[in-house]
This record gives C-alpha cells, sequence and structure tokens, in this order.
C-alpha cells in the first residue's frame, strides 16, 4: 500500500481529529529519541583532526665505519714574527776596533767567521729590523789578499752596526788602463737594479775603518765623506774639498749629480770631479767627527794600469759645463758575469778603454 493510500485509510478509521493527535504523539517521540541519543552517545569533534604523533622506530646496535686513511686539515698560511726596529744605536758596538792588515785568512774562514750571510753577501741582522739599508762598492782589480783582509774586517764590523748591507765588487775586465769612476757607476747601477737600498757606500778596496761608531748610512741631505782621518795623512785631511776613499750617498742624491765622470782614467781626478758636482747641485759635503772616522789604508806599490792621470787637472776645468752629460746618462759597458759569492756579489765588466 501506498502512504497516499494509507493515509486514506487512517482518516476513514479514525476520522480527521483523531488523526492528527496520532501524528503529533509519534513526532514528539522521535524528538524525544533523537535528543536521548545526543546525550548518552560519544561526544564528536568538530575540529581539524591532528595527526597521530610519529613514532621513531627503536634504534639498532651501532656500526662503526670501516678504518681509512686518517686526514689532517690542511695547514693555513704559515705567520712570520714581526721583528721590531734596531735601536737607533746598536747596543753590539764596540768603538775602536783596530783591523788586522796582515796575513789574511782564506774566504772560507772569513765566512766561518762572519754571522751567515745570504748568497752575494747579503746580510739582514737576525733579530730586529734594520734602520738602513746599504750597498757597498767596491771599484777593483788585481787585489786578492787586500780583498780577503777587507772582507775578513769589514763584515764583522757592520753586522755589529745592524745595518742590513750588501757587498759589490766591481771587477775591470783586462789589461787596460784602470778607471775608478766608471766601475763606480757601473756597480752603483747594478746595485739598484738588485734592491731598494736607502743608501750607496763607494769604497776603496785598500781602506779600514777603525771605529765601528762610523755608521754606514746615509745622511738624508747631503753626501758624507766618512774617511775623514787617514793614517796615511795622519788623520788629517789633505785638503777641504777631498771627497774620496769612502762616501756615503743616498741613490737620488747619485742620480741628481749625474753619479761620477766616466772620463778620468788613470789615478786621481774623478773623486775631485765627484766634489765639484756636490755643490754644482746645490748640496753640500758633511763629515762625522774625525775620531770616528778614521782609517787604515793597507800599504801597496803603485798598480799596473792605474798610473797618475796627466789628464786630470784639464778634465776638473771642464766639470762645470761637462757633469749633465758626462756620468750616469753616458754610462757604457759589458756585463760579462755576475757571481753570487758567498762574501760577496762579484760583477766582472769590459769597461772598454781610452
Amino acid at each position: 500500500m501506498t502512504i497516499c493510500g494509507r493515509g486514506f485509510f487512517l482518516m476513514a478509521r479514525f476520522g480527521c481529529g483523531r488523526l492528527l493527535k496520532f501524528l503529533c504523539s509519534a513526532a514528539l517521540l522521535g524528538v524525544v529519541t533523537l535528543l536521548l541519543h545526543n546525550v548518552f552517545s560519544e561526544p564528536h569533534d568538530h575540529t581539524t583532526p591532528k595527526p597521530e604523533p610519529k613514532t621513531e622506530p627503536e634504534p639498532g646496535p651501532k656500526t662503526e665505519p670501516e678504518p681509512g686513511p686518517k686526514t689532517e686539515p690542511e695547514p693555513g698560511p704559515s705567520s712570520f714574527p714581526v721583528l721590531a726596529d734596531c735601536n737607533e744605536v746598536s747596543p753590539l758596538l764596540v768603538g775602536p776596533c783596530p783591523p788586522k792588515l796582515y796575513s789574511p785568512p782564506s774566504l772560507e774562514e772569513i765566512q766561518n767567521k762572519s754571522a751567515p750571510l745570504s748568497p752575494g753577501g747579503l746580510y739582514s741582522p737576525p733579530d730586529c729590523q734594520a734602520k738602513h739599508s746599504s750597498a757597498i762598492v767596491i771599484p777593483y782589480r788585481d787585489r786578492a789578499s787586500h780583498l780577503r783582509t777587507f772582507l775578513d774586517h769589514l763584515h764583522l764590523f757592520l753586522q755589529r752596526q745592524q745595518i742590513q748591507y750588501k757587498i759589490y765588487v766591481v771587477e775591470q775586465w783586462g789589461r787596460g788602463t784602470f778607471n775608478r769612476g766608471k766601475l763606480l757607476n757601473v756597480g752603483v747601477q747594478e746595485a739598484l737594479r738588485d734592491g731598494n737600498w736607502t743608501c750607496i757606500i763607494t769604497h776603496d778596496v785598500d781602506l779600514l775603518p777603525e771605529d765601528d761608531r762610523n755608521i754606514y748610512s746615509c745622511d738624508p741631505r747631503n753626501p758624507t765623506h766618512l774617511s775623514v782621518g787617514v793614517d796615511k795623512f795622519n788623520y788629517m785631511l789633505p785638503y777641504t774639498s777631498l771627497l774620496g776613499g769612502v762616501v756615503a750617498i743616498a741613490p737620488d742624491h747619485f742620480k741628481r749629480m749625474n753619479g761620477y765622470s766616466n772620463r778620468f782614467w788613470g789615478w786621481g781626478g774623478e773623486d775631485d770631479d765627484f766634489s765639484a758636482r756636490v755643490s754644482l747641485c746645490g748640496m753640500k759635503v758633511v763629515r762625522p767627527p774625525v775620531a770616528f772616522a778614521r782609517y787604515k789604508m793597507i800599504v801597496h806599490k803603485n798598480d799596473k794600469g792605474n798610473a797618475p792621470n796627466p789628464s786630470r787637472m784639464e778634465l776638473l776645468k771642464q766639470t762645470r759645463n761637462n757633469w749633465r752629460r758626462d756620468g750616469l746618462n753616458s754610462l757604457n759597458y759589458k756585463l760579462l758575469s755576475k757571481k753570487l759569492e758567498g762574501l760577496y756579489t762579484n760583477l766582472t765588466v769590459d769597461i772598454g778603454g781610452t
């Protein structure tokens, strides 16, 4: 029976009034049943369900990695200690130090007595940063015993002064007439190619300093004549304008003076020409106290090929007119060899002839 048919059947049997009461009672019973179900049933959460917590698996037994070669971390760049500046006055100075003029030791014996040197005769104080850096330039030919005497004395002398230095021996090749000024120009030019020296010392091989308080450094304003008193001249200047023997000069001053003249072949004249250039450049010669600036000269015979220059007085008259074009800027030579010996750097050069 359909719902409609059942409805007409009930209306016919009970009547309309009774039918309405029946329906109201049935509806009320349904509402009560629904309320009781909500009260006594489990509560429902209408919020977004939270994910269940993850459970970590229980740890298993630990396994050690297979042994392999151990690698150490690479070291960083090595750091070197920064040396403090050397004292203004070296604590190693002894003052008077008379040189030994005879029976010079061998080069090997000299090197064993000296502090460690770099190849070519380069020395730097091991315990402090030197305040002065000097290139010692020596014009040379056929003076082997004089050179050994010089090296034996000068290395220890300079090391007590705590300066950085290097010795250059400029050897003239051949048997032609000796030219001291040109050899000095060559030595200075080659030394300045080697390093940034703050001072140049032009030095005769037969002069040995007697007091280490005569510091081998440069005056910042003027050339310095170091060999003020030589025993040959009773420790007195033969004349006031003398600028020979041992001279300290800053590289910039040497260049300003255009170095030495290249035209003095044989003995004499080039040092007086050099003295005149100092004045022509607006400088003056300074000298340390003669009590410190004392030298011994090694006695020797006249050198072959270095006889007095008969033209030196005539050449000196031309200095004022020629100095700007006669010197470093007109220098020509051939460097035949450069050898870094244990005690010095040897430069063998062909400087031509007259």
